[in-house]
């Protein structure tokens, strides 16, 4: 909140979310057509360089259309937490209202707004050793395996993981190891307040073929234009690794067992068959977890992303809630 003559301010920011594929750029750029919006992206991967067709991210024509923000900040050797993803939003949310313009955050990784709406305790930093450790415990025991541990000592995050979810079951038990607190009771609300109430429209299909065929279509559509090429250019630094966060994003980590394989080498059909259906199976679990993380978050506005006036849809609550809230004076 911001102050005016002694008055408190809301925030004048909405949040656009929704799976993978659902259309969240396209409404993104809409609004932006209609209103003065500076986009701050709310999506892990984005914030990596280098990493740009496996990623769907904005074309340069949107990103010279609309400000964007938290885009191209990273390199991929290094992380980004969703502690610094608050810090970041909330800093630039003030800005872009200063300006005044409306902040709309946009995008998939559900964390990062849990974390803005509902705040969260500085969290213990990575440990490489512990790392590891978890590592190599995994390679003996399988992920299945840990995913069980992890329900021992934090029932509330296990049960929102899926077994096979490596990368988030590693920071949790990392987490737990480090702290002796389970990662769950690191979301205390401490910080619930400023943008606890801000708007959320949520792109969700009503029909989830709709949106696998979506996925099928986009995973292609990122072959055709070089998706290979661009994991082989980050394979060729040669000081990535694939158990890094930004390797683990989906797509990636398929495409660098692939190229790991003899099957690339010898262009084996059956090989690269095998690889686009992980790659495409990959992201329908991502866009069901996205979903699932979607309908836990009560203050959201739902929008048929497959409905042919969704777009329309969106634009009518923005309109609304910038009627409410105009900029200050």
């Amino acid at each position: 909140m911001a102050s005016r003559a002694g008055v408190e301010v809301m925030s004048r920011c909405i949040a656009l979310a929704g799976p993978t594929a659902a259309g969240k750029t396209a409404a993104a750029m809409a609004i932006a057509q209609r209103h003065a919006v500076e986009i701050i992206s709310v999506d892990s991967a984005l914030v990596y360089r280098g990493m740009n067709i496996g990623t769907a991210k904005p074309d340069a024509a949107e990103l010279a259309a609309v400000p964007h923000h938290l885009i191209d900040i990273r390199d991929p050797l290094q992380a980004y937490s969703a502690a610094e993803f608050v810090q970041d939003a909330q800093a630039l949310i003030a800005q872009i209202n200063a300006r005044g313009k409306l902040a709309l955050l946009v995008g998939g990784t559900m964390l990062y707004f849990k974390a803005l709406f509902e705040g969260m305790d500085d969290m213990p930093k990575a440990d490489p050793a512990i790392r590891a450790e978890l590592e190599a415990q995994a390679l003996e025991q399988g992920w299945p395996a840990m995913h069980a541990q992890l329900t021992q000592v934090d029932p509330t995050t296990a049960a929102r993981l899926q077994p096979a979810d490596s990368q988030r079951i590693q920071r949790a038990l990392e987490v737990f190891r480090i702290s002796g607190r389970p990662l769950s009771s690191f979301h205390t609300g401490r910080a619930a307040t400023p943008h606890a109430a801000m708007p959320l429209v949520s792109l969700e299909p009503q029909d989830r073929s709709w949106l696998h065929e979506r996925i099928a279509q986009r995973f292609d559509a990122m072959l055709a234009a070089g998706f290979l090429d661009e994991v082989k250019a980050l394979r060729a630094r040669g000081d990535l690794w694939p158990d890094l966060p930004a390797m683990r994003c989906v797509g990636y980590r398929q495409a660098w067992s692939y190229l790991d394989g003899q099957g690339a080498l010898q262009q084996d059909a059956a090989a690269w068959d095998e690889f686009r259906n992980k790659g495409i199976y990959a992201t329908r679990q991502l866009a069901k977890r996205q979903i699932t993380w979607l309908r836990s978050m009560p203050q959201r506005q739902v929008v048929a992303c497959d409905a042919l006036d969704a777009t329309a849809q969106v634009l009518t609550i923005v309109e609304q809630f910038t009627r409410i809230n105009p900029p200050s004076p």
